[in-house]
This record gives C-alpha cells, structure tokens and sequence, in this order.
C-alpha cells in the first residue's frame, strides 16, 4: 500500500525505543531533536546511547521488553534483530493502537522512517516504497541540489539585508562546513579574503558581487573599515552578504570588529565558524598538537608582532616555559626572533619545529628542523606565508 506521509510533533511525547545497539543509536538523536521523551528498553545499550542516558537526555530500562512499556507512548521504535521479539513489540503496539517502526521488517511495520536531509528549518523525507537504499539515493541527491542553491531556496539565515560570517577553513575547499556552503551559494555579494578558500568562488553563481578584500601580508591591504563599510551598505541595500574569511572567523580574523560594525548599523549577523589552521595544517602535516605521553595542551599565538614590540600581547617568556604545544600564526617574517626569544627563556634548543606552508592545500610544503636551526632552515627552503609554525615534541610524535 502507498503510505500517507505525516510529520509528527513529538515535542514533550513518550517514544519507546526497544534495543541498545546500532540501529537505536541512529535512530535516538533525531527523536531527541524533536524534543520526544525517548524511553530505551534495552539489557545493554551503546557507549553513545550511554552517553545520552548519562546526560539526562533520555530514560533507559535495562532490561527486556514488557507489554506494559507501550502504554502512554504516542509511537514505538523496535530496533532489535530478533524476529520474534519484534513481533511481540509489533503486537503490543497494535494492541494499544500506537504506530511502530520496525528495524527488522519494513513490510511488518505500521510506520516508516524515511530518508531525511536537513537544511537549517528545512526538512526533505523520502519514502521509496519502502526501498531505503533507493530512499538514500533520493535523498543524498536533493540534498546536494539543495547545499548549490537549487530552485533559489535560501538556507536558514540568509535572508536579505543580512550579513554572515563564515569560516572557509585553512585552505581545502572540501573542508568548508555543510552550512557555510549553503550560505555561500545562497549570497548576493561574497567579501573575500585572501586566505579563504579560492576555488569556492568558482561555485558562485555568474550574478553574485565579489569584493576582494585581500590582505597580502606586508603589502597592500583593503582597510578594515572599509570592509566594514561594505558589509553595511550591501546590507542595508536589501543584500544577503557572506563575509568569506581564512580559517575560522573568529582566531584572528578580525571577525568581532566587523560583527561590532553590523551591529552598531543594526544589520543582523550569523557567524559560521570555520576549521581553524592551528589546528587542521598540523593535522594535514600528520602533526596531533596533543598527543599521550608528549602534550597535554596547546597554545595558539599569533606572531605577526617581533617579540620585542611594544604592542605585542603575548608572553613570550612564559610560553617557553610551558610543556605542551605552540602553533604560532602569521609568524614566519619573525620566526628567527621569536626561536630566539624561546630558548633565551629556558625552551631547549634541540625542540622539534615544523613550519607547514600553505597547509591542506596542494601546495603544502613542511620543514622539519629544532628551534636552534629552524631559522636557517626557513630560509633556505625560501617557505612563504601563509605557515603555520608547530614548536613541541608532538612534531615527531608520529614519525
């Protein structure tokens, strides 16, 4: 039979879930999203599921399914692989009239999950007869329609006359989060930064304003109240504008200025947080800024102040002191001032260093040296910026 497609309110309603295994660990997180007071009757469940009931998020019975567990559900979710047990749930739940999905035999089931893809408010279900795999298959497809901009849908927040902020990450076009490319296909004029993703720009469709707002280390830059300005003037034209910026918007990238900006005009902001290169440069360079035994922490500065400067805001003193790991930012002009700095106040001269030049990219280049030579060896590979310089023994921790 063709199924008649529902979408149920559960906010505040009892949902039975019977099993603890893999199938109820996909299943849970959508029911609690949809705010349902999930009962789990299970002898054992997943270290995830745990992780909810530890939380407070749901209530777990650990034990075996009884009649009576049915009763005040408004829909049952049977997430066992044993036919029989899931026949006696099917029955219970018919018994009371309560709908019930089966993990175990669709064609048994009083009700179906579909596939479902969310984008922000919006929520795609497909029901294929029954079929999941050809459900999935619909699914992933709209879903990839949807993240382009398909039929002019705007995601969540990218109203007109709104201004987001959004994180491209350190570099890889791939590594843009799902939401940030759903407001970029969506924007009316792109503000650009060098370190932002490139190639995202290739994507954009042929109508949309870009304006570079480059800012070449060392050399000609777009004023930052001039950036300012144009996210405020498009906006209150009536204009979705996304603010593209390297990394992640708010480590160094001057994102609380221009979110100060827009507020101060009255333009609302949505900020996107992007993958940080502190982070995911060392991690391309096969570098875990933590690791067991070697680093318990680390820190992030930014180096594009000399250590001496009279308005640098790091300690570079009690940096040196520290054990765990330092990823220096925009450090790569004063690396031999600031290698300096760390060994005049106590870090050792043979700690690894590696410098990751252009990090996740295609033109990822790493140098490998100790705080006593990685100046020389810096500029004897002529290494450019955008680095990311990693000072700690996690540099060799996977060699």
């Amino acid at each position: 039979m063709t199924p008649y497609p529902l979408g149920l309110q559960l906010d505040g309603l009892r949902v039975l879930v019977v099993g603890g295994g893999v199938v109820a660990t996909r299943r849970v997180p959508a029911l609690l999203n949809a705010g349902a007071d999930v009962v789990l009757v299970s002898p054992h469940v997943t270290p995830a599921l745990r992780a909810h009931v530890d939380a407070g998020r749901l209530t777990w019975l650990a034990r075996r399914f009884e009649p009576g567990d049915v009763d005040d559900a408004w829909l049952v979710h049977v997430a066992v692989n044993d036919p029989a047990a899931a026949a006696e749930i099917s029955r219970a739940a018919a018994d009371r009239r309560v709908f019930c999905v089966r993990a175990d035999d669709r064609h048994a089931a009083t009700a179906w999950t579909p596939a479902v893809t969310r984008h922000g408010a919006l929520t795609v279900a497909v029901l294929a007869g029954g079929d999941p795999v050809r459900a999935v298959a619909v699914r992933d497809a709209i879903a990839e329609q949807l993240a382009g901009g398909f039929g002019g849908i705007r995601p969540e927040h990218a109203a007109p006359g709104r201004v987001a902020l959004v994180g491209s990450g350190p570099g890889d076009p791939e590594l843009l989060t799902v939401r940030g490319r759903r407001l970029l296909a969506a924007a009316d004029v792109v503000v650009v930064d060098r370190l932002a993703a490139g190639l995202l720009l290739d994507e954009l469709r042929p109508e949309v304003e870009v304006f570079d707002a480059s800012k070449i280390p060392y050399g000609p830059s777009a004023a930052q109240e001039e950036i300012n300005r144009v996210l405020v003037d498009r906006a209150l034209a009536g204009r979705f504008v996304v603010r593209l910026k390297g990394g992640d918007p708010f480590v160094f990238g001057r994102g609380g200025e221009e979110i100060q900006a827009c507020t101060a005009a009255g333009v609302p902001v949505t900020v996107v947080p992007g993958i940080s290169s502190s982070i995911a440069v060392p991690a391309a360079a096969g570098i875990p800024v933590t690791h067991r035994g070697l680093a318990h922490e680390f820190t992030v500065v930014s180096g594009h102040l000399a250590p001496s400067h009279p308005e640098s805001l790091v300690d570079w003193p009690a940096l040196a002191r520290l054990r765990g790991t330092l990823c220096v930012l925009m450090g790569l002009k004063h690396l031999p001032s600031i290698a300096a700095v760390l060994q005049e106040h106590g870090k050792a001269p043979d700690t690894p260093v590696a410098v990751i030049q252009e990090g996740t990219t295609r033109a990822q280049r790493v140098v490998r040296a100790t705080l006593s030579t990685v100046a020389d060896a810096v500029k004897e590979a002529a290494m450019r910026p955008p680095a990311v310089v990693v000072v700690g023994p996690v540099v060799n921790a996977l060699r």
